[in-house]
């Protein structure tokens, strides 16, 4: 998959998909309702023997429109995200760095830069696809400002369970701990990356040491607690026990939150490496102990309970 940052305006040596099928969105996560348009797509290029494109943004438009005022977080880093896509097959991959400038752009001048003058000759968003200034453009108007220079392909909403498939529906699942809904909407466990850095070895000391993972802020955790996880390290997959939370046997409830893996039948250092923890299982919430022991065994417990998981 060949990745092309695009920044406006799009100048006349601009990389060129060459008539290809675009499906455009933010698609953080890229659940079944993505994935239902980006097949949508997909079947179109074949049928027409064309490109596959994706036209996304970086970063999320409301960072920029609604400025400090919000902190995003994303149910996929960048990088996840471009790894989806290229397993899905997709030829090209859009980026258009999302800036004040294009949140100014009117409509008609969105389409023309990005759309025509990409030379995309099909076009595929889902139905509530909004573009241009204040998201004054839909797909209402894409008939309008298309000007008959490519063709429209409007994605109807995908539902499960009687309720649309959305990236705010799985926000909600992960904040309520319903880790295993969520994996199920998006085809696959929530994927944390981080750093492991250097701890207090409190659990070495008791008996589960653990790898202490410095994450992106900006990637969205689920809610406080003890789950089974697999993690992925040096592209080896391994089962095991997080922790999220503050820690609250031996620190307050105002500390920080810290990501904590207990790695089953492991041994090796991974201080300093990037690891990929997936979120599998809910178990318990987090608790306060008056004594360590009644920590060691809870974890004991924690642990057998996971193990029969797996």
């Amino acid at each position: 998959m060949k990745t092309v940052d695009l920044k406006y305006p799009i100048l006349d040596n601009q990389d060129h998909t060459g008539d290809a099928v675009c499906a455009i969105g933010f698609f953080d996560g890229i659940h079944k309702g993505h994935q239902y348009v980006l097949q949508t797509a997909k079947d179109i290029a074949k049928r027409l023997n064309k490109k596959l494109a994706v036209m996304t943004f970086t970063p999320h438009p409301s960072v920029v429109i609604r400025g400090n005022q919000t902190k995003f977080t994303y149910l996929n880093t960048f990088d996840q995200k471009k790894k989806i896509l290229s397993d899905f097959d997709v030829d090209i991959l859009y980026v258009i760095h999302f800036d004040s400038t294009v949140a100014r752009l009117e409509p008609q001048v969105f389409i023309d830069q990005y759309i025509v003058g990409l030379n995309i000759s099909q076009l595929v968003c889902g139905f509530d696809f909004t573009y241009g200034y204040r998201g004054a453009g839909n797909v209402n108007t894409l008939i309008s400002h298309s000007k008959e220079r490519f063709g429209i392909h409007v994605v109807e909403k995908y539902h499960e369970d009687n309720e649309k498939v959305s990236s705010t529906r799985i926000r909600n699942l992960l904040t309520e701990g319903k880790v295993e809904e969520a994996s199920i909407l998006l085809t696959r466990p929530l994927m944390t990356e981080g750093t492991v850095v250097h701890g207090y070895k409190r659990g070495r000391e008791i008996g589960y040491p653990t790898a202490n993972i410095a994450v992106d802020p900006e990637q969205l955790m689920p809610k406080n607690g003890v789950y089974y996880v697999t993690v992925i390290i040096n592209e080896q997959t391994y089962h095991g026990m997080a922790s999220l939370g503050h820690n609250p046997t031996f620190e307050s409830m105002d500390s920080e939150i810290k990501c904590e893996v207990h790695i089953f039948d492991f041994n090796q250092s991974v201080y300093d490496q990037r690891i990929t923890v997936c979120w599998q299982k809910y178990i318990r919430p987090e608790y306060k102990f008056d004594h360590v022991d009644q920590l060691i065994e809870q974890l004991k417990d924690d642990e057998k309970q996971i193990r029969q998981l797996f």
